[in-house]
């Protein structure tokens, strides 16, 4: 979690880090179910076996971080996952993944000179 105040504002403002979000494997399991769509506070709660509660606050760090949004339909608050936020995620895995794409190349070259050659 990290402060911040707001341009020509003296409002202190609690902003989650995405990583911590990312960290709970319940919040992660909650960004994959929104993956395919949209769905209210409840329909998330039942998918789980935790406390409506429980989630409510799960959701409640995944918007501050922006991972998600939030739309109140009537008495209904609909989550929405924001994508483009989770940049922050690709972009630090990037390396990474051309770590293990170069490994994976050479294992495979190597395994394809130890294959005997066929007639």
């Amino acid at each position: 979690m990290f402060l911040y105040l707001q341009p020509n504002d003296d409002i202190m403002i609690i902003r989650r880090d995405v990583f911590q979000a990312i960290a709970d494997p319940t919040r992660r399991a909650i960004l994959t179910l929104l993956m395919a769509q949209t769905m209210t506070a409840g329909a998330i709660a039942a998918e789980f076996d935790s406390t409506r509660s429980t989630i409510s606050k799960h959701l409640q760090i995944l918007t501050e971080c922006g991972l998600l949004s939030q739309r109140e339909q009537g008495r209904e608050v609909h989550y929405q996952l924001k994508p483009e936020n989770m940049r922050a995620i690709a972009d630090w895995l990037r390396p990474f993944q051309q770590l293990w794409e170069s490994r994976f190349s050479k294992l495979d070259g190597i395994l394809k000179q130890m294959k005997p050659k066929q007639k």
